[in-house]
C-alpha cells in the first residue's frame, strides 16, 4: 500500500480506536459501580446481622477463629445422666451452658465421668479432654509434674474427706498405728488422711491405693483396717453401722477444694474460654438458686439418694460464687505447700501464677 493511502486511512482508524477505548472505559466504570453496589449491599446485610445479634458480635468473630465445634469436658463421678453436680451439672442439665457456649461456635459438649482425679488429669494431659472439674490435689500434683494446664476457677472450697473403719474397727486416729488404710492415691482424700495422721503424730501405718468400691469390699472382708471416703458413699456406710473415725469438718485446713482446669493447648485455640466458661457457670448458678427444690431433686437423682441427704451433703451454700474466693486460695495454697513438703508434688510454684484471671 502507498504512503498516501496509509495517510488517508490513519484518520478513520484513530477515530475508531478512540471510540473503542471510550466504550471500554464506560463498561469498566459500570462494572465497578455494580461491584460497589453489591459490596454496599453486603455491608448493609452484615451491619444488619450485627445489629440483630447484639451482644453476639464477639461470638461471630469467634466462630471464624480456631475454636473447635466440639468441647470435651471431664468430671468426677458416674451416673445414668452423665452429669456432674453443682452449678456445672445444673447448667448442662437445663441447657444453660450449652446455649452460652454456642454463641462462640461450640456446637457440642462431650462429657466424660472419671472415678478419680488422677485418671482425669491423665486424659487431660493426653489431649482427650480440653478441660475438667476435679479435686485440687490431683490437679496440683499434675501441674507440679509439668502438666500444661491452667486453673480457671474453684467450684467449692469445702470438699469433705471421711475416714471410716468397720463396725468393730479402730475408733480413733491414734488406733490406726500399725494399720492398713485404703486411699485413692493422689486425691484430696489422700492429702486429708496424710495430714490428719501427721497432726496426730501417727507415723507407723500403711497406705494402699484402691478406688472406693474396691476399698469398701476390702474393708468388709477385713483386708484393710480403714478407708478414706467421700460424700454419699460415706453416708451410706455410716448408715450401715460403719465407724466414723474422723472427717475434715473438724479440720477445715484439711478440706479439699474443687477446681476447674483447662489445657494450655485449648487456651491457644480459645484464649477467652476461662471468661466465657465462668460467665456461663454464673448464669447456671443464678438459675439454680431460683429453683432450689428442683436442684436438690436433681442431685438426689444423680446420686440415687434422698433429697434430705442431698441437702446435707451438697448444700447450695457450698457452691462458690466467685471464681477465686480469698479463703479458697488460702486453702489451695495450703494444700499445695503440704504436697510439696511431703514430696507428693514434684516442684513448688505459686498458685497465682497458675490461675487465669
Amino acid at each position: 500500500m502507498s504512503r498516501e493511502k496509509q495517510r488517508g486511512l490513519r484518520g478513520p482508524v484513530r477515530l475508531a480506536l478512540i471510540a473503542v477505548l471510550i466504550m471500554a472505559t464506560a463498561w469498566l466504570q459500570a462494572c465497578g459501580a455494580n461491584n460497589s453496589s453489591n459490596g454496599n449491599a453486603k455491608d448493609s446485610a452484615n451491619a444488619g446481622a450485627s445489629a440483630s445479634t447484639g451482644t453476639e458480635t464477639a461470638a461471630a468473630a469467634d466462630k471464624d477463629s480456631k475454636v473447635p465445634a466440639v468441647l470435651n469436658y471431664g468430671y468426677i463421678g458416674s451416673n445414668n445422666k452423665n452429669l456432674p453436680g453443682g452449678a456445672e451439672g445444673w447448667g448442662f442439665y437445663k441447657g444453660i451452658i450449652q446455649a452460652e457456649l454456642k454463641k462462640y461456635g461450640i456446637e457440642e459438649v462431650k462429657l466424660t465421668g472419671f472415678p478419680n482425679g488422677p485418671d482425669q488429669t491423665e486424659s487431660l494431659i493426653s489431649g482427650r479432654l480440653d478441660f475438667g472439674g476435679l479435686g485440687d490435689t490431683p490437679a496440683i500434683i499434675a501441674a507440679a509434674s509439668g502438666a500444661k494446664t491452667r486453673l480457671i476457677n474453684q467450684t467449692t472450697i469445702t470438699n469433705i474427706g471421711y475416714l471410716l473403719s468397720g463396725p468393730n474397727g479402730p475408733k480413733t486416729v491414734e488406733e490406726l498405728k500399725g494399720k492398713t488404710i485404703a486411699i485413692q492415691k493422689g486425691s484430696y482424700m489422700h492429702r486429708y488422711v496424710v495430714g490428719l495422721l501427721k497432726q496426730a503424730g501417727v507415723t507407723d501405718y500403711k497406705l494402699v491405693h484402691m478406688l472406693i468400691p474396691d476399698a469398701q469390699a476390702a474393708l468388709a472382708k477385713g483386708d484393710v483396717d480403714a478407708m478414706t471416703n467421700t460424700g454419699y458413699t460415706a453416708q451410706k456406710l455410716l448408715g450401715q453401722g460403719y465407724t466414723l473415725i474422723d472427717d475434715s469438718t473438724k479440720h477445715p485446713e484439711l478440706h479439699g477444694t474443687g477446681v476447674t482446669v483447662v489445657s494450655e493447648s485449648y487456651l491457644k485455640k480459645f484464649p477467652d474460654f476461662p471468661k466465657v466458661w465462668n460467665e456461663a457457670r454464673q448464669k447456671a448458678l443464678e438459675d439454680l438458686k431460683q429453683h432450689e427444690d428442683e436442684y436438690y431433686q436433681f442431685i438426689a437423682d444423680l446420686n440415687k439418694t434422698t433429697v434430705d441427704l442431698a441437702k446435707k451433703v451438697s448444700p447450695i451454700s457450698d457452691i462458690t460464687v466467685e471464681p477465686f474466693p480469698a479463703e479458697g486460695i488460702t486453702r489451695i495454697t495450703g494444700t499445695k505447700d503440704f504436697l510439696v513438703e511431703e514430696g507428693l508434688a514434684k516442684k513448688d510454684y505459686k498458685i497465682e501464677d497458675w490461675e487465669v484471671k
